[in-house]
């Protein structure tokens, strides 16, 4: 650490996202934001007016050639991932990078082994796995209060943004992939997927995700940027309860739903092999905080204290496999494709 026990931070790239990482980091007392770096200069005239203190710079190579930066955050187009990441790797510093963290698998796989290699922190930036409901979540589904879980599903709507470098599945899965993958606690055999292209050619706007994981669990993912409803929902259905999180409720992120289907022990009723439990709703208290903050924390910590990140390089790599086997059963015209 460079300063007086701070982590010291560059930032590469201020587009959509870039200001908003700029905010949280800036704020943190464990840190100090050095670098921000963008090629346009209309960027980082915008910078300039948000982000006292800070160096502005054109060239990545300024920061990644620091040896007072501990850590990069790399927020720049999805296609420069890779590239900036291995080298700040290489140039000795931890790593942030924004989902995708690549867009090959070879490519992920490669950044996975020279974090290991280079004894390098390298975390993608997973937000809502850092969201204060999904922790709720992940304890409720540990603890057995909802029985082994059944299938998950998501719906992450919208009208618009629209991207022109990206279709949907891309833009906008890998925030329900890999949340699923977590709160599972395993990793899917075979993705399904189908969508189709209605503002461009080749771009699809809505595309419908499902996934097979080992034990005979379902997730499936729907999202699209050309719907009526914004909405950001999961369900989770178990053998003894069942969970929604809605993330655009204000005041009701988690309801639990005390209802189930059983075989009853003993003498049935004539015709009958199964029933319905409908028991009470209930809302539990989340202590909000910003998932961004919390991940830009988690990150400071993790350089500080050597230990690994909760979406780290491994996790990234396991979204990537799904997002890059939902593309070929998307090309397919809807075939299963297992992951590698």
């Amino acid at each position: 650490m460079s300063e007086n026990g701070r982590i010291v931070l560059g930032l590469i790239g201020y587009g959509y996202w870039g200001p908003n990482l700029c905010r949280n980091f800036l704020s943190l007392p464990g840190a100090r934001l050095k670098y921000v770096c963008d090629a346009s200069q209309d960027k980082l005239g915008d910078a300039r007016e948000k982000c006292p203190g800070v160096e502005f710079v054109e060239d990545a190579g300024t920061v990644l050639g620091d040896e007072s930066v501990d850590a990069v955050i790399i927020a720049s187009s999805a296609v420069t991932h890779h590239r900036l990441a291995l080298e700040a790797m290489r140039a000795g510093k931890h790593v942030f990078v924004e989902k995708p963290m690549s867009l090959e698998v070879e490519q992920g796989q490669e950044l996975v082994d020279a974090s290991k290699e280079l004894d390098r922190v390298l975390m993608v930036g997973h937000l809502l796995m850092y969201h204060p409901a999904v922790d709720f979540l992940k304890e409720y589904i540990d603890s057995g209060e909802l029985g082994d879980i059944l299938y998950i599903y998501s719906q992450r709507l919208n009208l618009g943004r629209l991207r022109h470098d990206e279709n949907c599945l891309w833009s906008l899965a890998p925030h329900d992939i890999s949340i699923m993958l977590y709160l599972l606690g395993s990793e899917p055999v075979s993705v399904v997927a189908s969508g189709a292209s209605y503002l461009r050619d080749g771009l699809e706007d809505v595309v419908f995700c499902s996934m097979l994981f080992p034990d005979g669990q379902m997730g499936s993912c729907h999202v699209s940027w050309l719907d009526p409803h914004k909405m950001r929902k999961f369900t989770i259905v178990g053998t003894e309860k069942m969970a929604v999180f809605d993330d655009m409720s204000e005041d009701e992120k988690i309801k639990i739903f005390d209802k189930r289907v059983y075989r009853p022990q003993g003498m049935l009723e004539y015709g009958k092999e199964l029933y319905l439990h409908v028991g009470e709703e209930s809302v539990p208290k989340i202590e909000m905080e910003e998932p961004l903050r919390r991940e830009c924390q988690h990150f400071v910590d993790c350089v500080r204290d050597g230990t690994t990140p909760r979406s780290d390089g491994a996790q990234g790599l396991q979204v990537l496999k799904v997002l890059t086997a939902a593309g070929a059963s998307l090309e397919a015209g809807g075939v299963p494709v297992g992951i590698e």
